[in-house]
């Protein structure tokens, strides 16, 4: 072994050997984060962060490197199905990758986003009294009183905390599961985020730009019909 080699922690890739790097670590936030919402759901304001981060660095910077590099969800998804081998590596059928589903369910996730940021606005306004409730995959009502401790915060508040809760509860149960079923990551395939942030790029370059293009290093981003 080379000198010094003991002291860096490496991870194989594709047959090569590549030093960690901090952030490939994100996926303990990712967990960190769903866990800290069983206990004060107000914390779910933190997801705020994976929302606007890929938009941002899109916009600013015209490539897909947090998606890519730094989305500590696909990290987790990569782990299980990869390391931990609870995928059956499979490609997934072409329908996911296609264009008209991957922006279908993008307009179907911003309409559901726009229903949660309604439900918000009528716990404001009065009209609707405060849900505690975590609602998986917009169709099942979990009752989660116990994340939610009292008047510390306004109604609406707590509310946007609950729906945005679901949001990311939901998107982690929908890649587990086409992890499972498919390759690792292929949640970044059809991820709305995923396709915002390509739409993005796209829009600054006038060219296609695919899940994979900016950083390769990951062999578990798959890249997506143009």
């Amino acid at each position: 072994m080379c000198e010094g080699m003991s002291s860096i922690r490496y991870r194989d890739i594709g047959g090569t050997f590549m030093k960690k790097r901090w952030y490939d670590y994100l996926w303990i936030v990712s967990l960190l984060y769903l866990f800290l919402g069983l206990f004060n759901i107000l914390f779910a304001w933190l997801g705020l962060l994976c929302f606007f981060t890929p938009l941002i660095i899109a916009v600013v910077g015209g490539s897909k490197a947090y998606c890519n590099r730094y989305c500590g969800r696909g990290q987790f998804f990569a782990l299980l199905g990869g390391r931990f081998g609870f995928s059956r590596k499979k490609d997934p059928p072409r329908f996911l990758k296609s264009r008209w589903f991957r922006y279908g369910f993008l307009t179907f996730f911003l309409t559901m986003f726009i229903v949660m940021l309604w439900n918000t606005w009528l716990v404001l306004s009065g009209i609707r009294e405060l849900s505690k409730t975590v609602t998986l995959l917009w169709t099942f009502r979990l009752p989660w009183h116990w994340a939610y401790h009292g008047s510390a915060v306004a109604p609406w508040v707590a509310q946007f905390a609950f729906g945005f809760y679901s949001v990311m509860l939901t998107s982690t149960i929908l890649g587990i599961f086409t992890m499972v079923l498919f390759k690792p990551r292929s949640w970044c395939v059809y991820c709305p985020m995923g396709t915002m942030t390509q739409l993005i790029c796209k829009a600054r370059s006038g060219n296609n730009v695919s899940l994979s293009q900016n950083y390769k290093e990951n062999p578990y981003i798959m890249q997506s019909e143009q």
